[in-house]
């Protein structure tokens, strides 16, 4: 087996292919989703955050099951690839299948094929992940490769966030805007996968044992740096979180501009892929983790912008828009970055490399983050007395709510994640004398 320290640009633009489709699921299926099918298919609102919650719940379980099965499953194609491929099926079936409803589903239909494709999504993106962790090990290399995998989900996005609304939501019956979707994935996610998995190699395997899993779980809970990043890291996803749960209401009732809602998001995830090769380029100078609490400072500063705005001030949003989109490329690139060398100290300390544990972890904290969010500032939201209803006339004290929590709640958790990880520990030199003392033991 070659020397892939170092993956050249071909190799991480063929690995970063299938997260394209995979990304252009993840948008759709909780946020289309829920209005079409409650339009369309006369299921209530109520019933259908029920099923979603359901669905997150089941996804606790599945999430480190799926990670672990990730780390030990073995075949002659190896474990990532192998366990990545016989995951590709169920994904793209279900995607297809909850996209392009009959006309007569209703809630059943939509939770049997919501499950599969959620079991299916963390099924394709664990091992996927843990993959491109182990491909790339150098410190520099991890970033270059989170930038080519995160450039190609931020286009699945803006697919994502595009061809619903332009193929039109109206009518469950025809070619309508989600079953556009779901022809894109049914064909690009099979084919971008095939070609990943046989022009891609896999990465050996530095276990030198095998731990059990209260053994595993000593090691995780010992795991210094990675105890510290899953802490910034949830921190921050939390601040994240709520501007992206309050961003419609924000645009359409602070702003006063609901035709400018999907222009303005699509401008902020266009920027986002700009700003990754400006995160990996940071990087390179002073370092992962220093780079992202300069990100994470800057967007506290230009959070606080938000806070003023009004009625009218769209080009001043717009200006936001760009910056925080910038910074979003930190955010995506990095800490998926500084988590492939954490689970290096993990694995030179336990003797077992478990990267599909590790970002099982990482899957369970995004999750939660996002129902932390939605738990906290719906309920604040409602006691300011603020109506879901965009065509509510709402009181002055429900917008200056809506503005506060968008524009200053996030400055709190992002303060104490900077703090977490400023002097972080496992910088490139530690980073170095842990891959040293893997290739010894190997």
């Amino acid at each position: 087996m070659t020397h892939h320290d170092e993956p050249g640009s071909g190799r991480l633009a063929l690995y970063a292919l299938p997260a394209l489709p995979l990304a252009a699921i993840a948008l759709p299926f909780y946020i289309v989703v829920p209005s079409f099918y409650a339009d369309n298919f006369d299921i209530s609102l109520a019933a259908i955050g029920a099923l979603l919650l359901a669905i997150r719940m089941v996804d606790a379980v599945t999430d480190p099951l799926i990670g672990w099965l990730s780390d030990r499953v073995r075949s002659r194609y190896g474990r990532r690839r192998f366990f990545f491929a016989v995951s590709i099926p169920l994904t793209a079936l279900s995607a297809f299948m909850l996209f392009w409803p009959p006309s007569d589903a209703g809630i059943l239909y939509l939770a049997l094929w919501g499950t599969a494709l959620s079991l299916g999504a963390t099924w394709s993106l664990l091992p996927y992940t843990a993959w491109g962790a182990e491909l790339a090990t150098g410190y520099q290399a991890r970033v270059r490769l989170s930038g080519w995998r995160e450039s190609a989900t931020l286009i699945g996005s803006l697919l994502a966030i595009t061809l619903p609304f332009l193929g039109g939501l109206g009518s469950p019956s025809g070619f309508h805007g989600l079953a556009w979707l779901a022809v894109f994935i049914v064909i690009a996610l099979p084919m971008a996968a095939i070609i990943a998995v046989t022009m891609v190699p896999e990465p050996s395997d530095l276990s030198t044992r095998r731990l059990s899993m209260r053994e595993g779980a000593a090691h995780l809970r010992r795991n210094g740096p990675f105890l510290r990043l899953v802490s910034a890291f949830l921190l921050n996803s939390f601040a994240n979180a709520v501007p992206a749960s309050l961003f419609i209401y924000f645009v359409g009732q602070r702003l006063g501009a609901p035709e400018l809602q999907g222009p303005l998001l699509f401008t902020y995830f266009l920027c986002a892929v700009a700003g990754v090769p400006l995160a990996v380029a940071t990087a390179r100078r002073i370092g992962k983790h220093r780079a992202w609490c300069l990100a994470m400072l800057a967007a506290c500063a230009i959070f606080s912008i938000a806070g003023f705005l009004g009625e009218g001030d769209v080009i001043a949003f717009a200006v936001v828009c760009v910056a925080t989109g910038l910074l979003l490329g930190f955010d995506l690139t990095l800490p998926p970055a500084i988590q492939a060398d954490v689970v290096d100290n993990d694995t030179v300390a336990s003797g077992e490399q478990r990267s599909g544990l590790y970002f099982a972890a990482w899957s369970f904290v995004t999750k939660f983050s996002v129902a932390l969010s939605a738990g906290i500032v719906f309920p604040l939201l409602d006691l300011a007395g603020f109506s879901g209803d965009q065509g509510v006339t709402q009181t002055p004290q429900a917008i200056e709510a809506l503005a506060v929590l968008y524009a200053f709640l996030p400055i709190l958790p992002k303060l104490a994640a900077i703090a977490i990880m400023w002097n972080f520990s496992l910088d490139e030199a530690e980073h170095r004398r842990l891959r040293e003392n893997l290739s010894a033991a190997a």
